[in-house]
C-alpha cells in the first residue's frame, strides 16, 4: 500500500505546485500572494479543506488536451474564520492565468451550492484574466452557471469578493452580484474590457489603474466597497469584516463579549454641534463614542462620503450605522450617497441587523447635474430602502432634518421604531432664511420685517418640539446620554415582529 500513498501525496505536491515555481515567483515579483498562500492567510490555522484538487479540463482544441493543471486555475473548499465555518475559492494566477474554463466554473458552483445548502459565507479571491478562450462557450456557461448562484444565494448568505489582480470581461459580473467588493491598490484592476479593447474600440489611450484600478471604483464609480494597501490588509480586513455578519438569514447576527458601561455617557458630546448652524463637524465621532469601543468597520468609505455607513456594535451586538457626515457637502444627500446608503440598508435589513441611523441632513443636493443624473429615482432607493426594511429602526437627529430628506431618514412615517432628537435639532420643510423668503416675499423689501420673520420661524421651527408634541420624535434626550438610550431602545426592540405584505418581491426604483 506504501506506494499507493506516496502517489497520492505526489499528486497532491503536484497540484499544489501550480503553474510552477517560475510562475509563483512572478507572482511574488508583483507584490501579490500565490492562491494558496492567500487562503492560509485569510482562514484559520489549518481549518482549510479542499475539494476537487484533481479536477482537469476537458477541452481538447488547440492542443489543449497537452496543457492540463490538476486543479484547473482554481482552489476551493471549506475552513473556518475565528470559529465560524465559511466557503471559499481562490483564483490561481499561476495557471492559465486564472482563466474560466467549464471545470473551473464547475468547482465554483460545487461550493456556492455548498455554502447555501449550509448556510455559510462564501468568499471568491479573484485573479483572473477572464473566460478561457479555448473552450468558447462552454467557457461562458460556465460564468452563467456562477452567475446565477449568486442570485439565488443573495440575501440568503453574504458573499464577499475580493479581486487580488486583473478581473476582466465575465469576472467582474459574478463580483458585481456579490454584497462587498475589495479591491488591492496599485496590483488590481476591475473592468470589462482592458485597454487595450478600449483603444481598438473607441480610440481611447487610457491604463488600467485609470480604467478599473482600486481608486477609480472607490471613488468615482462606487462599484467597490473599500480597497487595501496589499494582499495580507485586505485578508486580515475580511476576516475581521466577517465576524459583524451573521452566516446566513437563518441565523441571528454575532454576539462578542463588550466590557464597555452600556451607561456610559460622554459629556463631550453636549459641545459636539457647533453654536454656527452652518459649521460642519465631524459625524464620525458621535458614532466612534457611540459604538463598543469605538470600533467600526467603514463600507465605501471615499464613495458618496457625504454620509456615512458602516457596521459596528451596540451591547457586543452588531448594528448598521447610517450617518449625514456634515464635513462633506454640508451632508446633503445626493445621487452617491442615497445608492450607498440605500444598498447598506437593504442588506442590513436582509440579515436581521438592525439599523442605527443619525441624522444632520439639510435636504437633498439641487442642480442640472443631480436631476439630469436622476437624482429623483436614486433618491427614492433609499427612501424605498427604510421603508422596506422590518428590522428594529433607531433614529437620532442631531441637528438638521430639513425637506423630504427628513422623511427619507429613518423617520417615524417610515416605521422608525424609536426616534430620538437633540435639543440642538430643526425639523422644517427648509431652513429659516429660504423659507421667510418664499413666504414673505412681499416684505423682502424691508430688512427689519425680514429679520423678525426669520426670527419667528426659528422660535417655530428650529427645535424638535413641535414634531415632539405630534409624536413624531419619541423623545428629546441629552447629547451625553446617546449610547444609552440607544442601547435601551435596541433591547426592547429585540424580539420585534414585522412583516411586508405578501409579494413574489418588490420593485424597487432602479
Amino acid at each position: 500500500m506504501k506506494h499507493v500513498l506516496e502517489e497520492l501525496e505526489n499528486r497532491r505536491t503536484a497540484a499544489k505546485a501550480g503553474g510552477g515555481k517560475a510562475r509563483m515567483e512572478r507572482q511574488h515579483a508583483k507584490g501579490k500572494l500565490t492562491a494558496r498562500e492567500r487562503l492560509e492567510l485569510l482562514l484559520d490555522e489549518n481549518s482549510f479543506e479542499e475539494y476537487d484538487m484533481f479536477v482537469e479540463h476537458q477541452c481538447t482544441d488547440f492542443g489543449m488536451e497537452n496543457n492540463k493543471v490538476p486543479g484547473d486555475g482554481v482552489v476551493t473548499g471549506q475552513g473556518m474564520i475565528n470559529g465560524r465555518l465559511v466557503y471559499v475559492f481562490a483564483k490561481d494566477f499561476t495557471v492559465m492565468g486564472g482563466s474560466l474554463s467549464l471545470a473551473h466554473a464547475q468547482k465554483i458552483c460545487k461550493v456556492q451550492d455548498m455554502a447555501l445548502k449550509n448556510g455559510a459565507p462564501i468568499i471568491g479571491l479573484f485573479d483572473s484574466g477572464g473566460a478561457r478562450i479555448q473552450e468558447g462557450v462552454d467557457a461562458l456557461g460556465g460564468y452563467a452557471e456562477v452567475f446565477q448562484r449568486n442570485v439565488l444565494a443573495s440575501g440568503v448568505i453574504p458573499q464577499i469578493s475580493v479581486i487580488m489582480g486583473p478581473c476582466a470581461g465575465g469576472d467582474v459580473y459574478s463580483p458585481a452580484m456579490t454584497d462587498f467588493i475589495f479591491m488591492v491598490r496599485d496590483t488590481s484592476y476591475l473592468y470589462v474590457t482592458g485597454p487595450d479593447v478600449v483603444k481598438t474600440v473607441t480610440n481611447e489611450i487610457v491604463t488600467h489603474e485609470q480604467l478599473g484600478g482600486a481608486s477609480m471604483h472607490g471613488k468615482i464609480s462606487g462599484v467597490v466597497e473599500g480597497s487595501f494597501e496589499n494582499d495580507f490588509e485586505a485578508l486580515v480586513q475580511i476576516r475581521r469584516l466577517i465576524d459583524f455578519l451573521p452566516s446566513s438569514n437563518r441565523e441571528k447576527p454575532p454576539t462578542r463579549p463588550s466590557f464597555e458601561d452600556t451607561e456610559r455617557v460622554d459629556y463631550s458630546l453636549d459641545s459636539l454641534i457647533p453654536d454656527n448652524p452652518n459649521t460642519p463637524y465631524d459625524m464620525k465621532e458621535l458614532l466612534q463614542k457611540i459604538a463598543d469601543e469605538g470600533d467600526l468597520f467603514e463600507i465605501m468609505p471615499e464613495f458618496g462620503a457625504n454620509i456615512i455607513t458602516a457596521f459596528g456594535r451596540l451591547e457586543g451586538r452588531t448594528v448598521g450605522f447610517v450617518a449625514n457626515q456634515p464635513m462633506v457637502l454640508a451632508g446633503v444627500l445626493d445621487i452617491d450617497a442615497s445608492k450607498k446608503a440605500a444598498r447598506f440598508v437593504r442588506f442590513c435589513d436582509a440579515f436581521d441587523i438592525a439599523l442605527v441611523t443619525l441624522v444632520d441632513v439639510p435636504g437633498f443636493l439641487p442642480g442640472t447635474k443631480q436631476e439630469s443624473g436622476g437624482l429623483i429615482k436614486h433618491g427614492a432607493k433609499l427612501l424605498f430602502a427604510y421603508a422596506e426594511a422590518t428590522v428594529p429602526k433607531v433614529t437620532v437627529i442631531t441637528r438638521k432634518a430639513y425637506g423630504g430628506a427628513y422623511d427619507v431618514m429613518a423617520s417615524k412615517h417610515l416605521r422608525g421604531d424609536i426616534n430620538y432628537a437633540w435639543p440642538t435639532a430643526e425639523i422644517a420643510v427648509m431652513g429659516a432664511k429660504g423659507a421667510v423668503e418664499i413666504i414673505f416675499r412681499a416684505e423682502a423689501s424691508d430688512p427689519d420685517k425680514i429679520a423678525s420673520r426669520t426670527k419667528e420661524y426659528e422660535d417655530n421651527f428650529a427645535n424638535p418640539f413641535i414634531a415632539a408634541r405630534r409624536g413624531y420624535i419619541d423623545d428629546v434626550i441629552m447629547p451625553h446620554s446617546t449610547r444609552k438610550r440607544i442601547i435601551r431602545s435596541l433591547r426592547t426592540l429585540k424580539n420585534k415582529q414585522l412583516t411586508n405584505p405578501w409579494k413574489k418581491h418588490d420593485n424597487i426604483p432602479l
